[in-house]
Formats: structure tokens, sequence, C-alpha cells
């Protein structure tokens, strides 16, 4: 099953964005890594620009050929993947003073 195709549950179910943007988020507290934080806004800002497209606002009613989505589901696939690769992969911070 193509990967891509996959991501597009997220046309009819914008919320459903912001389980990647908590995973992310979740990342970032436990790891502090500015690419997780990275990775937590552009979802949330996938979520609200998905819903603005599911209620018109953004588009007029002909949007039936999502031709921005071969820019942007590739693109969250690279930050996610990116993000993932630095929550397994990085130790984690610890604060300065600590022994």
């Amino acid at each position: 099953m193509n990967l891509l195709a996959l991501l597009a549950v997220f046309i009819e179910y914008p919320a459903a964005a912001l389980v990647p943007a908590a995973l992310f988020g979740a990342g970032f507290a436990w790891k502090r890594g500015a690419l997780c934080a990275l990775c937590c806004v552009l979802w949330v800002l996938y979520c609200v620009y998905e819903f603005l497209m599911k209620y018109r606002v953004l588009c007029s009613g002909e949007c039936n050929i999502r031709v921005d989505l071969l820019v942007l589901y590739p693109a969250l696939l690279l930050v996610s993947i990116a993000g993932i690769a630095e929550v397994l992969l990085r130790k984690k911070k610890v604060p300065n003073g600590a022994a």
C-alpha cells in the first residue's frame, strides 16, 4: 500500500493530524530536540490548513484535485522521519548544573 495514500485520511478527518502533533510534542518534552518541536508545529499547521480547506475557506468549492498535497505530504513525511530519528538517536539533554 502506498504510504502517501495513507495520509489521505487527513483530508476527511483533519483533526487526526493532531495525533502525530501530540506524539512529536511528547518527543520534544522527552528529548528536547528542536526537530521534534518543528514536526509538532508543522503537523498543527497542517491540521489548521486542512480544516480551512475542508470548510471551503481557502477553496471556493472546486478543490477536487489537490495538487498542494503533492508537496505537503512528502514534506511532512520527510520531516516526520527526521523527527522520529531524532527521538530514537538523541541522548536526553541534561540541564546545566545537574550532576
